[in-house]
């Protein structure tokens, strides 16, 4: 009798799916490559399709503890906050618009929405419902939105670009120099495997690879590199301790199954998220290329 029986997938040592998770790691650099070289709008929209995704993630995870959002709305508002204020920046010179203007005037609109959204399913639980809303539009198209206004600054392209070098540098710095060298636990409450050993590992390579991007393509001075590293590490690792943050509580170990071999979109989002903003604010503080 033939043996029918197929080989199981290649795992990983942390139980991943190791060739579906590099097919789409591949698939996702391919399409982040292409956009932002041929057709920058192409690339936010890439980003509202995954922190839409994100949205929903984090929406099913709240469901967990009780707390149920607008879904909805949320999305819809995720759309406008995201795509609106990067449309705004870029077409500033045209509409004489401010950009800013538009950004807190989607946000507050959809805000307004999710709440009279909600008020249709009675006064039972309106605050708890209402709070996941606003908390999923606050740390998702919210701090996502910085990403976009990045990009219609000068040479936004190459501040993106020099944004995801750092979140790169950061994570493959402080997998190596923890795995090896690790022996003292930031917050071992919340994170137990992240250490501070870690984090000079991930200061360093992602040091490294920010000076040349700042220098040999952005032309600035290496400091600019080696402060937007500093920042960029910081801020990314914070955000990816208020993901586990949001999972502990809940109880879960990814966010969904949304990209094979990697776990849930915001698995992948939560450096950015928070990294965005903190960059956005140097490169404006700085006046880089401007």
């Amino acid at each position: 009798m033939a043996d029918t029986e197929q080989p199981a997938p290649s795992k990983s040592r942390a139980g991943r799916d190791l060739p579906a998770a590099i097919a789409v790691g591949l698939t996702l650099f391919g399409v982040v490559v292409a956009t932002l070289v041929w057709w920058p709008p192409g690339f936010i929209v890439l980003l509202v399709v995954l922190t839409s995704l994100g949205a929903v993630e984090v929406h099913h995870a709240l469901q967990r503890v009780g707390m149920t959002s607008v879904l909805l709305p949320v999305v819809l508002g995720n759309m406008i906050i995201i795509g609106g204020s990067y449309a705004a920046a870029v077409l500033q010179p045209v509409t004489q618009i401010p950009w800013h203007v538009v950004l807190l005037g989607t946000i507050g609109g959809s805000v307004l929405l999710a709440l009279m959204w909600r008020m249709f399913k009675g006064a039972e639980g309106f605050a708890r419902d209402s709070a996941a809303s606003l908390f999923i539009i606050g740390y998702i198209p919210l701090l996502a939105s910085f990403v976009g206004l990045i990009l219609a600054q000068p040479h936004g392209v190459a501040k993106v670009v020099a944004v995801f070098l750092c979140i790169t540098g950061s994570d493959t710095g402080g997998y190596a120099a923890g795995a090896s060298l690790g022996k003292h636990p930031m917050v071992p409450t919340i994170s137990p495997k992240k250490t501070w050993e870690g984090l000079a590992g991930s200061i360093v390579l992602a040091s490294v690879v920010s000076v040349l991007q700042v220098v040999f393509v952005m032309h600035e001075p290496w400091w600019l590199g080696v402060l937007l590293a500093v920042v960029v590490v910081i801020f990314g690792t914070a955000g990816d301790l208020i993901e586990s943050m949001i999972k502990r509580d809940v109880g879960i170990k990814d966010m969904s199954s949304f990209l094979p071999g990697h776990g849930g979109v915001m698995d992948r989002l939560d450096s950015t998220l928070v990294a965005a903003p903190a960059a956005w604010l140097l490169f404006t503080l700085l006046g880089v290329a401007q």
